[in-house]
């Protein structure tokens, strides 16, 4: 776990909520995304906990050059909004999860888990917000009709069952709550989930989510 963040005193908290987990280690600090993706580099985390708005190199930048040097390490952008717009392009920059600032230690804990099997999911809040900004991206009338996959090639490979879930995991649904929604078992659904992150070839759960607000897979309201 490496923590990328301009503030000392938050860099401290946050080691001080993950050290006591058993199976956390903070390897790192950073307060800038200079120094954080040559971090990275070097020690090479599997999970970064990286700040939004920094001098010099911000953290949408640094994600972006992360996920290029370090495949396999995973970004979870911390930020002070909820509708932070700065946070959103990191997502699209490659981040794998995204969390407030102000999060409880249980929900911090989580998220880096999550991210760190690459079980992220995006909040329902959050989801709301991403099709809002990419509405001006999805389909006019006399387009193809909502939920078409004709938009990106990628999504031509996915089954109906396989379309079905990536659009409810588009609503910020977890794996139990899709595997209730369609009367399926968890280990089914996260089965399902592999095989559409492989057919779209994106990283993990987000970038697919991201995906399928792009593609007009999903559209608001």
């Amino acid at each position: 776990m490496l923590l990328v963040d301009d503030q000392a005193l938050l860099r401290m908290g946050f080691r001080l909520v993950l050290e006591a987990e058993d199976d956390v280690v903070v390897v790192g600090e950073a307060g800038d995304g200079e120094s954080g993706v040559r971090q990275a580099q070097a020690l090479r985390p599997d999970v970064v906990l990286m700040d939004v708005r920094m001098p010099g190199v911000n953290g949408i930048e640094a994600t972006q050059r992360l996920v290029e040097a370090v495949p396999g390490c995973r970004v979870l952008i911390l930020t002070t909004f909820d509708l932070d717009e700065y946070a959103f392009a990191a997502l699209r920059a490659g981040a794998s999860g995204f969390l407030l600032k102000d999060a409880r230690p249980a929900e911090l804990v989580a998220a880096i888990r999550a991210v760190a099997t690459g079980d992220a999911v995006v909040s329902p809040r959050v989801t709301r917000r991403m099709l809002e900004m990419f509405a001006g991206a999805l389909p006019a009338p006399g387009d193809p009709e909502p939920g078409t996959p004709t938009l990106d090639p990628r999504l031509r490979l996915l089954t109906a069952r396989e379309l079905e879930i990536l659009r409810a995991m588009a609503e910020g649904l977890s794996n139990a709550e899709i595997a209730g929604r369609f009367v399926l078992s968890e280990a089914t659904v996260k089965t399902h989930v592999g095989r559409i992150l492989a057919k779209l070839d994106v990283r993990d759960r987000v970038q697919a989510v991201v995906l399928a607000y792009e593609s007009g897979l999903v559209r608001p309201g």
